[in-house]
């Protein structure tokens, strides 16, 4: 049996890869702590699930759904996008809901990018912009992201011949791995830029309602002229606890969403109508738990800055958003040797830098998604370690 090409040279999944040393460590028996998912250790909020357990008995939405989403769960993220951000996307024609904002990333490759057509992406982010690229035969030219430039994708420094065969480019902010933001004047740079080379941008804000210290994360699209190049992705994972309902939306250029609409139209049956009804209740309905959330997590970044400085392992930037720690490895360390050490000698996981892309090495990713005194104890298994 031959498989494909693609899939020999794609690399293992990063997530995927985590759980599996997970499991084998526990499967001795071993008491591990995994720092290496995003994955909200607390549950979705009552009325979100209340309103799932009504959903799901109404006969009505046992039927195929829609494939490009059901009216109601459109308006409501179009909703949505006007009251948090006061940006008007259309219902109908610049919105499209989405089987989590993942299958949205790696579906815009398929509607994009021909074999050899380039992709820019981010130096240090999501595996998706990359392996998405892989699975159609594109290529990928990673903008390089670096602590002096505050984290910020340079795609300035693009050779003209790159720029020349590329058709999209990835950008997320607030950002996974590097919990990096980014300012109004960047924004307008980088839709200048995608103007100028005819690309369509790619913003990922998936965590647009986890900040910190007074932060709140904007919209690209209130950005003069973003329409005209840009969509923009949102998903109910992080801020609503929703990571397993696999639920979110884009929206933006309409000739973009039209065509990550066929794409799914061809490949998808859309996502459950039940699962709609429960995110609508969830972008409409009372928005106490993120304020909770953003507590919640604001205290356990506060708890492992203090004992990584400590330790003397240096965070570059002071999370204002997302859910991670961006972490230097120690003097003598790669990325991926710290993280195995850590992994074997203290059974905690941490997230190797160098799997983000290649401005991610010398770094590790620390989810801020575990309770607190797991927490606390992984930190302390880290320093006895070192």
């Amino acid at each position: 049996m031959r498989t494909a090409n693609r899939i020999a040279n794609l690399p293992p999944y990063l997530f995927a890869e985590i759980d599996r040393k997970r499991e084998l460590k526990r499967a001795q028996g071993i008491d591990v702590i995994s720092l290496g998912i995003g994955d909200p250790d607390t549950p979705t909020p009552d009325h979100i699930v209340d309103a799932m357990a009504t959903a799901i008995r109404n006969p009505a939405n046992h039927q195929y759904p829609s494939y490009v989403g059901a009216p109601r769960y459109r308006q409501a993220c179009s909703q949505w996008m006007k009251t948090r951000f006061d940006v008007d996307v259309d219902s109908n024609t610049e919105t499209l809901a989405l089987i989590g904002s993942k299958e949205g990333i790696a579906h815009l490759f398929t509607a994009f990018v021909d074999p050899g057509d380039y992709t820019l992406v981010p130096g240090a982010g999501y595996p998706v912009y990359y392996t998405g690229g892989v699975m159609v035969g594109g290529e990928t030219w990673w903008m390089p992201m670096t602590e002096e430039n505050g984290f910020l994708a340079d795609f300035d420094s693009t050779p003209p011949e790159v720029l020349a065969k590329a058709k999209m480019m990835f950008l997320s902010y607030p950002n996974n791995p590097t919990s990096a933001v980014a300012n109004d004047e960047y924004f307008d740079r980088a839709i200048a830029f995608a103007r100028e080379h005819d690309l369509l941008i790619v913003h990922d804000n998936a965590y647009s309602e986890i900040g910190f210290d007074g932060y709140v994360a904007p919209s690209f699209l209130q950005r003069p002229g973003a329409k005209d190049v840009a969509i923009e992705l949102f998903s109910c994972s992080k801020a609503y606890n929703m990571t397993g309902w696999r639920v979110a939306f884009a929206c933006g250029n309409a000739t973009a969403i039209k065509a990550l609409g066929t794409v799914k139209s061809n490949i998808d049956s859309g996502v459950f109508t039940a699962v709609q009804d429960a995110a609508i209740e969830a972008l409409t309905g009372p928005q106490d738990s993120i304020a909770e959330l953003n507590g919640l997590y604001q205290r356990r970044r506060d708890l492992v800055l203090e004992a990584l400085e400590k330790i003397g392992i240096e965070v570059p930037l002071k999370p204002v958003a997302t859910i991670y720690v961006w972490a230097k490895v120690p003097a003598g360390e790669t990325s991926a040797s710290f993280a195995s050490r850590i992994l074997e000698e203290a059974n905690v996981i941490v997230a190797a830098g160098s799997a983000y892309g290649p401005s991610g090495e010398g770094y590790v990713r620390i989810s801020l998604t575990t309770p607190d005194d797991r927490l606390e104890m992984a930190i302390e298994r880290i320093k006895n370690t070192l």
